[in-house]
């Protein structure tokens, strides 16, 4: 249910925000701005990572954050949201900007108040077919129903956040290939041994 993507000024502005939470000590999976290479290897087993501690949320709360994000990215034989840890990402972003805060839990009350009507239990407790069910109707335009524009708008900006999230982990980042996680020995060399002076590559470059 990812939907559609971020464009480049989004993930811009996620990355400088995963920047600083990064420094945050409650992270156990998500964040990995500090790390440094081979100490994962030099670390004592007996140390386990400290559970995060939501900053935001409730623990109810919690429960359908780290629900809705596993279901906007599900791990469908590949890492997903619950591995890159997304849901400590959504509840840290919505801790640090009060602007967000009364509409972000503006939305999971609307979204338990619609799951009880429905089913006369709060999202959390619905079974996986129930919870896909009410998202699709507020994922899909072609699903969409009357009265229920307050729960597409929420749906909305915690997709948006999963995407950040997922996209700024190390996770997500090694799912595109991003080449700040690669770790070097030495310098590489130049690729173009045979033209060590890219006179070719110049005189492709005026020809195009």
């Amino acid at each position: 249910m990812a939907g559609q993507g971020l464009d480049r000024r989004q993930i811009l502005r996620a990355m400088a925000l995963a920047a600083a939470a990064s420094q945050f000590p409650g992270f156990e999976r998500w964040a990995f701005g500090c790390g440094h290479v081979g100490a994962a290897k030099t670390a004592s087993p007996a140390v386990a990572p400290a559970a995060y501690t939501p900053q935001f949320c409730t623990p109810e709360e919690y429960t359908t954050v780290e629900r809705l994000t596993e279901l906007i990215l599900p791990s469908d034989g590949s890492p997903g949201a619950r591995e890159a840890g997304v849901s400590e990402f959504v509840d840290f972003m919505i801790a640090s900007d009060p602007g967000a805060q009364y509409e972000f839990r503006y939305g999971l009350t609307w979204l338990d108040t619609h799951s009880d009507k429905l089913h006369g239990k709060p999202f959390r407790d619905l079974d996986a077919g129930e919870q896909s069910d009410i998202l699709k109707h507020l994922a899909y335009k072609d699903q969409y129903r009357d009265g229920e524009d307050e729960g597409r708008r929420f749906f909305g900006s915690i997709r948006e956040l999963t995407l950040m999230g997922f996209y700024t982990s190390r996770i997500g980042l090694e799912e595109l290939d991003f080449p700040g996680l690669k770790f070097y020995a030495e310098s590489p060399g130049c690729p173009h041994a045979s033209d060590r002076e890219h006179a070719r590559l110049r005189e492709s470059t005026v020809n195009s």
